[in-house]
């Protein structure tokens, strides 16, 4: 097995990888939930980057499953990175499971390339804020990894920081900090139309990976399940 070999595996499904990283010592270790080897030695991320996955998770999933499923996105998920595990003979992981969730987070940091950003979520240089972590794939042998690009966090050289004034609730008072009842309140009022049929409007005034913004069913879709999740919060 080899790195290339996920990579074409994965890609065949819309989904893609986004970079992994070997564990380093049994505090990492641990972070693995153990299978029916002797653990993980190579975890590789699958996510997407774009709005590719949404073609196919659209082409796979009708549009009335989409709104009356609970989970459809995730659903969807767990089917082709399954399959995909089955092929590769590894184990899935996903960031969905839980309580006791996974720390995808932090795996994301550890594969490299992405940081944290002013409102959040984690920015990538080439995608911006466009690109999130779907599953993992964790394999009992040592695969070899390619090096990341080694690029810095765009949000360094950022003079304006337009994500943080974007908000047209202003959820986000200062780098770090997001007023989650200031953000739901507004989406679920008349003025919050824009971020429900666009996206949230802080993430798109973010000039990073610009190419890469979500199409609007896409973006509605997200900002809808984001509502729904914190209704039952």
């Amino acid at each position: 097995m080899d790195y290339q070999q996920v990579v074409d595996a994965v890609e065949k499904t819309g989904l893609a990888v986004r970079g992994g990283f070997r564990p380093l010592g049994p505090e990492e270790e641990k972070e693995i939930p153990q299978g029916t080897g002797t653990g993980g030695k190579t975890v590789i991320l699958v996510g997407n980057a774009g709005p590719a996955m949404w073609s196919a998770f659209a082409a796979a999933v009708p549009e009335i499953q989409r709104q009356e499923a609970d989970n459809p996105l995730d659903d969807w998920t767990r089917v082709v990175v399954d399959a995909v595990a089955a092929e590769l003979q590894c184990r899935a992981l996903y960031p969905f499971d839980g309580p006791d969730y996974l720390p995808f987070q932090r795996w994301a940091l550890r594969a490299g390339n992405v940081f944290a950003s002013p409102i959040g979520p984690l920015i990538h240089p080439k995608y911006g804020l466009w690109h999130a972590y779907r599953g993992a794939l964790v394999f009992e042998d040592r695969l070899d990894l390619p090096e990341p690009p080694g690029l810095p966090s765009p949000c360094v050289t950022c003079q304006n920081k337009s994500c943080l004034a974007a908000c047209p609730a202003g959820a986000f008072p200062a780098p770090g900090n997001y007023d989650v009842a200031a953000c739901v309140g507004h989406l679920g009022s008349e003025d919050g139309e824009p971020c429900m049929s666009s996206g949230c409007l802080a993430r798109r005034a973010c000039p990073v990976g610009t190419e890469f913004t979500y199409p609007a069913r896409h973006a509605r879709f997200h900002m809808q399940r984001f509502l729904k999740s914190q209704a039952g919060a």
